[in-house]
This record gives structure tokens, sequence and C-alpha cells, in this order.
């Protein structure tokens, strides 16, 4: 995978995901934060079914969408991505910085809503602030593209199983929100568009100012390269040429 030819889809998703994003957040505010869809029913749903084993895995899976988890992964990303001890802290950087500022506008669209949550008396883990778009599922979205970016650059073999490995922790962090009752549907889906379209932002502007990330230096070649063979010196001939030992006693003086 080269990060340039992941550009061409890239600004139709975006487009696509922030329509998408903003006909449910103008129908979440249009009903007043009240549920949507298929919200109430799946809510329902998971508060019918909590075995204790399933309640503990799921508490699991979600604390590992939040706090200094999907930042270390994040910083984890960009020094994968990178080449050279430079390039590896400016990566490094850059996706802590794309995963905060990412962070910064939705909780000012989250402030904005200001969605409740689903029942308290519904939930089987702690939350906190309003609800939509879901914070766990949009930082854990945001990580998961991330990597996946970085294992499709750079990861030598099985990427395509790695990727889809990580996509699917990220989805099991959305799930994990509605079936503990901490979120609503409608907030899980939200958060996965947001997160599409901010790492389809990201990919654009990746292209546009840092072309040389992915790329190898002047001295290094890929690793399957095979060095190329010296070339024979112009005007230079083998044992049989013009200059060979046969035609020497041409040159040589007649007596």
């Amino acid at each position: 995978m080269n990060h340039r030819s992941a550009a061409g889809p890239a600004l139709p998703a975006a487009l696509g995901c922030l329509v998408a994003f903003t006909l449910l957040a103008v129908e979440v505010a249009g009903h007043h934060g009240a549920p949507l869809l298929m919200d109430s029913a799946l809510e329902s749903w998971s508060v019918r079914h909590r075995p204790a084993m399933a309640v503990a895995v799921a508490r699991g899976i979600t604390s590992t969408g939040t706090g200094v988890i999907p930042y270390l992964l994040a910083a984890l990303a960009g020094v994968v991505v990178g080449r050279g001890a430079r390039q590896r802290v400016v990566s490094a950087v850059a996706a802590l910085a794309f995963l905060g500022a990412v962070q910064l506008v939705r909780y000012g669209v989250m402030s904005a809503l200001a969605r409740p949550r689903p029942p308290m008396g519904d939930w089987a883990a702690r939350a906190s602030g309003w609800s939509f778009p879901s914070g766990h599922t949009t930082t854990s979205a945001a990580t998961a593209g991330l990597l996946m970016a970085a294992v499709l650059l750079r990861a030598p073999r099985n990427k395509r199983v790695l990727a889809t490995l990580i996509g699917c922790w990220a989805v099991l962090v959305g799930l994990s929100r509605v079936y503990l009752g901490v979120h609503w549907s409608t907030d899980v889906i939200g958060g996965w568009l947001f997160s599409v379209f901010w790492l389809s932002v990201g990919i654009l502007l990746l292209v546009r100012f840092r072309p040389d990330i992915g790329r190898y230096g002047p001295r290094s070649r890929p690793p399957s390269a095979e060095p190329a063979e010296p070339a024979e010196p112009a005007g230079s001939a083998g044992p049989a040429g013009p200059a060979g030992p046969a035609h020497l006693s041409d040159r040589s003086p007649r007596i």
C-alpha cells in the first residue's frame, strides 16, 4: 500500500461521512436527544442479555478505548510509519496531534448537541458527559485508522490480517458502549462516521504536505530490490574486442 493510492477514495469517503454525520446530528438535535431508529430496541436487548462474564469482557474491551492506551497506540503508529529517528519522532507527534484535534472537535460537537445518555439505571459501566457522538467509539476508531495505515504501509507480511484485527477492535469498543447501556446505537454510528471523516481528511493532508512519508531515502532501497550489476565502461570490450590480446600482434612493429 502507498499513501498516495489511498488519496483517491479518501475524498469521496470524507464527503460521504460528513454528509451522513451532519444529517444524523441534525436528526439528534431535532428530536432533542430522544432515541432514534433502533436505539430503544438495542438498548432494551442489551439490558436483558447481560451474563456476568459477558459484562466483564465488555468492560475490559471498552476500557481500551479511552485514557492513555489510544494515545500510546497512536504514537506507536507514528513510530512504525516513519523512517529514521527524526521522521519517527515527527510522525509520532503528528499522530498524537491528530488524535488530540479529533477529540477537541468531538468535544465541541458533543457540548453543542448536549444529547442525554440512556437511563442511568440501565448502565453497566461508569460514564460521564453527553452522549453524541460516543467518545470511546471516536477515539478507538481514529486510533485504529492510524494503526491500520501504519501496518499497511510497513508490515512485511500478513498486513491485511493484522489491519482487519485492528479494525475489529475498534468495532468491538463501539459495540461495547451500547451493550453496557451508556450510549445509544446512533451515538456509536456517529462516532464511526466522525472518525472516518477525519481519517480521510488526514490522508488528504498527508499526501499534500508530507509526500515523503512512506518513501525510501536516496541511499536506501526496498529489501526486495536486487543491486544493479555494474555497467561496463564505455568503449571497452571483452577479450575478443578491439583491445583484446588477439589484436596486440597487429600493433607490433614489423621486422
